[in-house]
């Protein structure tokens, strides 16, 4: 399973905000966007202006990094979005955000998609009554998300849980914090969606 390895924190100061991708390192003020708010390497201080076809990449970086995914896996998901029906950039987050990892991050069960992706690689999870170990596994309406019945699975949960009790949870998802379970509500819409992204520059980058 190819996953990004390098230090994560110079992809929040590339992209110029926090992805929230070291979870609970990101709400302190260890954060690296808290000390060094500017671009990695020697020129990162230099302002520079992008033209139309850097806007569009920087947005396709962001929301790629985001979520935790390379670009051949991202390029397939968004030709999967592509032939969906709907309008192709709202697809593309609805489907990143049912991803199971991501459910396990927005439900607080881990404070960020990179220890979630962890979190269900390792077999922590099941949907459905079933173990599924897979992080991009995506789920549906109706679909049940538990922590397994495990003292190792539930005690990192339950630790998560406390440290995330001011997080908003999507209206589109439910979640028993006391049974350790989350459910797919209904199909998420885009103002549910707080991913601060434009989707359209990225459809736009991808029909070139």
């Amino acid at each position: 399973m190819a996953r990004y390895t390098g230090p994560v924190c110079k992809l929040c100061r590339r992209e110029g905000e926090k992805l929230f991708l070291k979870g609970y390192r990101c709400y302190t003020p260890k954060c690296c966007m808290e000390r060094r708010n500017f671009a990695p390497g020697m020129h990162g201080k230099r302002r520079t202006k992008l033209s139309s076809y850097g806007e569009q990449l920087r947005e396709k970086q962001k929301l790629k990094r985001t979520y935790g995914m390379l670009e051949k896996s991202f390029r397939l998901l968004f030709e999967r979005a592509n032939r969906q029906q709907g309008i192709t950039g709202e697809n593309l987050l609805r489907l990143l955000e049912l991803r199971l990892d991501n459910v396990v991050y927005r439900s607080g069960f881990q404070p960020g998609r990179i220890p979630a992706r962890m979190y269900v690689s390792h077999g922590h999870v099941s949907v459905n009554g079933r173990t599924v170990d897979i992080p991009s596994y995506t789920l549906r309406t109706g679909d049940v998300v538990v922590i397994r019945d495990k003292e190792k699975s539930r005690k990192a949960a339950s630790e998560s849980l406390k440290l995330t009790e001011s997080r908003i949870i999507p209206s589109w998802l439910s979640v028993d914090k006391d049974a350790f379970k989350a459910v797919i509500e209904k199909l998420p819409e885009r103002d549910e969606i707080d991913t601060p992204v434009n989707e359209q520059l990225i459809v736009e980058l991808y029909s070139k």
